[in-house]
């Protein structure tokens, strides 16, 4: 394996896991919650830096150790949102006031009625599906911290490698 080969799988991986997650909410209706698209947005970084390295191996023959450090830190990023958030979902702690309704206290009756009606109810502690007890966070976080080992391992290949 070479450092190019385990960086562009582990940037795989994220580009599939934000596929999955954007199937989930498009074609299977589930719409995320805030920390749910807290998640994304790591996984969305690892998948450029993965390109970032496919453009070194192609035009410099290798690809820098500080670029599977960065993928390391986008996918530990999203596996402990992962982990934050499937402990909002299981009561162990509360979530960020993103997850809760928003101050509404200066609306008048209509606009306050517009707001409800025009708001999508998606919480934070509901887990809207599940696999063998563990929610689609909880798999995030499992599956993004086996991708950060992949980056590291990446990081831990010798220069030319």
């Amino acid at each position: 394996m070479t450092r190019a080969t385990l960086a562009l799988a582990a940037a795989a991986g994220s580009a599939a896991l934000l596929l999955a997650a954007l199937w989930f909410q498009h074609i299977g209706g589930l719409a995320p919650c805030p920390l749910c698209l807290w998640q994304r947005w790591p996984h969305g970084a690892a998948v450029a830096v993965g390109g970032l390295a496919a453009l070194a191996a192609a035009v410099a023959g290798r690809v820098p150790a500080v670029l599977p450090l960065l993928g390391a830190a986008a996918a530990a990023a999203t596996a402990g949102i992962g982990v934050y958030h499937t402990g909002v979902e299981r009561g162990w702690w509360s979530g960020p006031g993103s997850c809760a309704a928003p101050g509404l206290g200066a609306l008048t009756p209509e606009q306050l009625l517009d707001a409800i009606l025009a708001a999508p109810v998606v919480r934070c502690t509901d887990v809207p599906w599940e696999l063998l007890g563990l929610s689609m966070a909880a798999w995030n976080a499992l599956a993004s911290a086996g991708l950060a080992l992949v980056w590291l391992a990446a990081a831990a290949l010798p220069r030319r490698a």
